[in-house]
């Protein structure tokens, strides 16, 4: 049997645009081993306008529209996304079906985490489910955000937050029961990476840097990824689902990197040693304690052999002593995946089925 899902998409840049593709490449699929079916309603973005159609929109002509700096619909406010939730599941029977899910994609604010917050709460008190690859939600008010899930019945998933689609918080939740963390260590940040091991070879940080924001990874205004926000923003997610805390990025201590990092870098690898911006996280008898920070690591450990792009985490837990899971490349489509894994875990909470095959047999 398949259960179609409605949805409401929040933002529409690029991991939404692919998220799109994706759905319609894996249609397939999704409907033979998932049971799912979906259809976009909806779509409100500060930038291309908004559209919306109970029936469902050709989602993949107007990503088409959107890539190519297009309007999609009538414009929209900033306001425009928190107002259009709850009308949609006013009007639509998904929403009391448990089927409606906004995908909520907007940029990350690393002040406040809104408008992001205030998007998955309209959803989740409106009725409907959230996915969201926005770090902002889970580093700024994960707790409430979650309680107010529970309240309503509904999910609220984020696996796209941390790591593109590697799943991080999946492999907690879904496969480490009665297994606590106890800390957590790793490389976050793909930029950061990347020009730390280039400026090891000789290249300076502004032609590192310009390579990445050249292939879309960092934005033209890189310092989210150079002054560490970003790695912060996601330890304080991190921290905030898997210790418990009451992180904000803003709370995290921080480091970063620029041009004078080279010589370290440099220095560090001639001594047999790697720097990395390490981002980290533990349970102390205070509280928990997090900071990103550079850190020259031995040349064995896991985290000093991640080389231009690739991530890292690894766990340390009670029973099972240290996992890792090691990113060896990410991009659009991982972030999009991410979105997709999370929708098939609603699906199968709403069908009450068993975990999803993996073949045709």
């Amino acid at each position: 049997m398949t259960t179609t899902f409605e949805l409401l998409l929040v933002g529409f840049g690029h991991v939404a645009q692919r998220f799109v593709t994706l759905l319609d490449e894996q249609r397939t699929p999704l409907a033979r081993d998932h049971g799912i079916a979906v259809r976009v309603v909806g779509i409100v973005t500060r930038r291309h306008g908004r559209a919306f159609a109970a029936r469902g929109l050709d989602a993949g002509a107007l990503a088409r529209r959107a890539e190519r700096g297009e309007p999609i619909g009538r414009a929209s406010g900033a306001a425009a996304a928190a107002a259009l939730i709850p009308e949609v599941a006013r009007r639509h029977p998904a929403a009391r079906q448990r089927r409606l899910v906004v995908v909520e994609t907007t940029t990350l604010d690393i002040a406040r985490g809104q408008p992001a917050i205030d998007h998955v709460r309209a959803a989740l008190t409106s009725g409907a489910h959230v996915i969201t690859a926005n770090k902002g939600p889970a580093a700024f008010a994960y707790r409430a955000l979650a309680q107010t899930a529970r309240r309503a019945g509904r999910r609220f998933l984020f696996e796209g937050a941390v790591m593109d689609g590697i799943p991080i918080f999946n492999l907690v939740r879904e496969t480490l029961p009665a297994v606590q963390i106890l800390g957590f260590r790793g490389v976050v940040n793909s930029t950061t990476n990347y020009v730390l091991t280039a400026m090891e070879t000789g290249q300076t940080f502004d032609e590192a840097l310009a390579e990445m924001q050249g292939a879309g990874i960092a934005e033209a205004d890189a310092s989210l990824d150079v002054d560490g926000w970003d790695a912060a923003a996601k330890t304080a997610a991190l921290a905030n689902v898997l210790l418990g805390a009451r992180l904000t990025p803003q709370t995290v201590e921080r480091q970063g990197i620029g041009a004078s990092t080279g010589r370290r870098a440099t220095a560090a690898r001639a001594a047999g040693r790697r720097l990395k911006l390490v981002a980290r996280a533990g349970r102390e008898r205070s509280g928990v304690s997090a900071r990103v920070a550079l850190e020259e690591l031995p040349d064995d450990d896991l985290l000093a052999g991640l080389e231009g792009q690739q991530n890292a985490i690894v766990f340390h837990t009670d029973l099972l002593g240290e996992i890792a899971i090691v990113q060896r490349g990410g991009g659009l489509t991982q972030t999009a995946y991410a979105l997709l894994s999370d929708l098939i875990t609603i699906g199968r909470d709403v069908s009450g089925g068993p975990p999803a095959r993996r073949g045709r047999a």
